[in-house]
């Protein structure tokens, strides 16, 4: 029986001998199981419907006239004329609106991200239905009830009431918000616009933001951003303090008529859609929800600010700040759901 030489058989085996080992399939796949998997997020977008298109150009149509607005005499009251563009800081905070919302048609009436702009313009019309009867109250039967107003930063008595060109641009401007977002509830159902879902994980923490945001900027807008401070005054033969209230301005829930079921509608949609909002698809529909929301708080807060500052007779408010801090909560949420990328539990397992 032959036998191997001992150099042969203690020959170290050379490179082209050695067969690397292949990972089982077992392996292989528990590897693959565990390794990151990256948030697709991709989004599909079918034909963008004509209605879709002209709510974008009537977004567009109503931030001109708002803009326009500003220039022209807005009301004469009690002999005071009342323009909104009374200095550049009163244009810069009027102007927030109509800017965004310029640029959200822009975007709509192009076709690019559908329902980002749709639901931009259900949520803007949402909320422009309650200020339009506040400003049809203010033009036609605030004097049926004379009371302290803070119109544009001006402290005045609605004794007599003369509406200007820039009330009915305002006017206008609104009620072709409110087409808009009828425009954009039409075409909602039409419109074909899907992702990857990676917002799922997240919304209903985004949910219950909203919802504290909502109710957080209805209890600041039921008292004014700007009032009248109290005057002490001090009795001269006793030196005696007294706290003297004076006459302020009217808050949210405080004008009757139209102007109280405006403000009622008011409340209830920035709930509603705080609520809503975070539950829209895809995800840059919530955005652009969310979008509409923070710019109609934030533009109420500043203007509480603007009031302050312009009038002597004003000061600013807590509920004025807090209105404020709740608009800068809603762009918070804005930027959350715009970068948020979350990877959908059934594709992890």
């Amino acid at each position: 029986m032959p036998t191997r030489s001992g150099p042969a058989r203690d020959r170290a085996p050379s490179a082209a001998d050695r067969v690397p080992s292949r990972p089982s399939a077992r392996r292989t796949g528990s590897a693959r199981r565990s390794a990151p998997t990256a948030p697709v997020d991709e989004v599909v977008v079918g034909t963008v419907p004509v209605p879709a298109r002209l709510a974008g150009g009537l977004l567009v149509l109503a931030a001109v006239l708002a803009v326009v607005a500003l220039f022209p005499t807005y009301l004469v009251v009690g002999g005071t004329v009342v323009s909104p563009a009374r200095n550049a800081g009163s244009v810069l905070v009027a102007l927030l609106v109509p800017v965004v919302s310029a640029a959200v048609g822009v975007v709509l009436a192009r076709g690019a991200v559908p329902k980002f702009g749709l639901a931009y313009a259900g949520t803007a019309a949402a909320l422009s239905v309650g200020p339009l009867l506040i400003e049809l109250y203010r033009g036609s039967s605030s004097t049926s009830r004379p009371a302290v107003e803070v119109l544009a930063g001006e402290k005045v008595l609605t004794s007599s009431v003369e509406i200007g060109a820039g009330w009915v641009l305002g006017v206008a401007s609104l009620a072709v918000f409110v087409l808009a977002g009828l425009l954009a509830a039409f075409a909602w159902g039409r419109t074909v616009m899907e992702d990857g879902g990676t917002l799922d994980p997240v919304r209903s923490a985004l949910a219950g933001a909203g919802v504290l945001l909502g109710v957080g900027t209805v209890l600041c807008l039921t008292l004014p951003a700007a009032d009248v401070p109290d005057r002490i005054v001090t009795d001269p033969s006793t030196h005696m303090q007294t706290v003297v209230t004076s006459e302020g301005p009217q808050a949210l829930l405080e004008r009757p008529g139209l102007a109280l079921l405006g403000g009622l509608l008011l409340a209830g949609a920035i709930v509603l859609c705080s609520v809503v909002a975070p539950s829209l698809r895809p995800r840059l529909a919530t955005v652009g929800a969310l979008l509409a929301l923070a710019v109609a708080v934030l533009d109420a807060g500043l203007t509480g600010v603007r009031d302050a500052l312009s009038s002597s007779e004003l000061e600013w408010t807590v509920p004025g700040a807090g209105l404020l801090v709740a608009g800068l909560g809603y762009v918070l949420l804005t930027v959350l759901a715009w970068r948020l990328r979350r990877t959908p539990s059934s594709e992890r397992g």
